[in-house]
């Protein structure tokens, strides 16, 4: 490191090996002119050529001198620039540097805005989740419950009568039907519709043949499937003669009676696989009917009910019409004697308004005192007779 008019500069700096270059030309200019002077003694008519080199030797140092000092100065400019160039660079480096701390600062505070969002929504749906599960866990536990009750056939019974009582007395008013109804046979229904003649009271029977329908759809091979088929046969057969038999009584019910079946899937499967049990359940007037079947058959039967009410009712609606048409009859033979009795009261309104003219002005001339003025009124003798009020 060296200092040049109190600019710092290093050794291996361009103008500092010119101005070492320099000064070594200086110095060895020096020694010659030592050298030369040594031997002026000796040569005067070379020193003479000499002193002429060495003065332009001397001019070139000055100029040299001078080009050192010029580019000192521009090595000063230059560095200033530099200066001012790399201050220039840090204010807008810690500008950068700001802006990207606060975008980064922002870019981190959304970020966690966004994440404790979504953190909230996932414990949000992590409790809706739970809910789920608990649901699903309850609903494990009732099917399993309905498994059990539909293992046992008087359980499954209960099941199907409940559904049964349930869909009625959604379907019908509640003094159309009873249930458990007792017949005079003393066979027990489920449900008795009270239908009026004809056709009559009907019957509604629940019957579920769970074990053939689960045997179906568990046959693995045709020999089980076939077995199967022949077991479901005989239970719908065996319900429709039991319902044909108990609840279709002639003078006391209709001449046909519902069978109430508490699935959609063996309702399904019997019109789809066997509709030979249909047709005999036709043929003993007993008609098969799902849940969906059976809501409609309730509401054909409730418009039916609807209508026989409206029957019933219709001599008391033309009653109360004839009491009615009376009623607006006398109504208006009062409203006409109201009238007429408005009539006179205006009427004698009337009179009374001119006697009370004719006594104000009397009593005007007597309060004037004017007695000789007085002159007979052929009216004085005329009395204005009242009406009598009608009753």
């Amino acid at each position: 490191m060296i200092t040049i008019g109190g600019q710092n500069y290093e050794w291996t700096d361009p103008a500092v090996l010119a101005a070492l270059g320099g000064a070594g030309v200086v110095l060895l200019l020096v020694v010659l002119l030592v050298i030369t002077m040594r031997a002026a003694g000796r040569s005067a008519r070379m020193a003479e050529p000499m002193l002429r080199n060495l003065d332009a030797l001397g001019n070139r140092v000055q100029a040299l001198s001078e080009g050192q000092h010029q580019l000192a100065g521009g090595l000063h400019h230059v560095s200033e620039a530099q200066a001012a160039s790399q201050t220039k660079v840090l204010q807008l480096m810690e500008q950068r540097l700001a802006d990207v701390s606060r975008g980064m600062t922002e870019s981190l505070h959304g970020a966690a805005t966004r994440t404790a969002r979504s953190l909230g929504e996932l414990q949000q749906r992590l409790e809706t989740i739970d809910k789920a599960q608990a649901k699903i866990e309850k609903l494990s536990g009732d099917v399993l419950s309905l498994q059990d009750i539909l293992s046992n056939k008087q359980t499954r019974g209960a099941f199907g009568e409940i559904q049964l009582h349930d869909i009625v007395r959604k379907a019908l008013p509640s003094d159309s039907f009873t249930m458990q109804a007792t017949l005079s046979n003393g066979r027990r229904a489920d449900c008795l519709i009270h239908l009026p003649n004809p056709p009559g009271p009907i019957v509604i029977d629940s019957k579920f043949p769970l074990e053939a329908y689960e045997a179906l759809r568990r046959a693995e091979n045709q020999s089980q499937l076939i077995e199967a088929q022949r077991m479901l046969r005989i239970a719908v057969r065996n319900h429709i003669k039991a319902i044909a038999e108990r609840y279709i009584l002639e003078g006391e019910t209709a001449d046909g009676a519902l069978m109430f079946l508490p699935s959609e899937a063996v309702y399904a499967e019997l019109h789809a696989n066997f509709p030979e049990i249909v047709r005999d359940g036709f043929a003993a007037k007993v008609w098969i009917v799902s849940p969906t079947t059976c809501m409609a058959t309730l509401n054909t039967m409730r418009a039916v009910l609807k209508d026989a009410r409206m029957r019933e009712q219709a001599g008391a609606i033309r009653r109360e019409l004839s009491l009615l048409h009376a009623d607006v009859d006398r109504l208006g033979s009062r409203v006409e004697n109201l009238d007429r009795h408005f009539g006179q009261a205006a009427k004698d309104i009337e009179e009374i308004k001119i006697s009370a003219d004719k006594a104000g002005r009397r009593a005007k001339r007597l309060d004037n005192f004017d007695f000789e003025e007085l002159a007979p009124d052929p009216e004085a003798s005329r009395v204005v007779p009242l009406p009598k009020s009608q009753a």
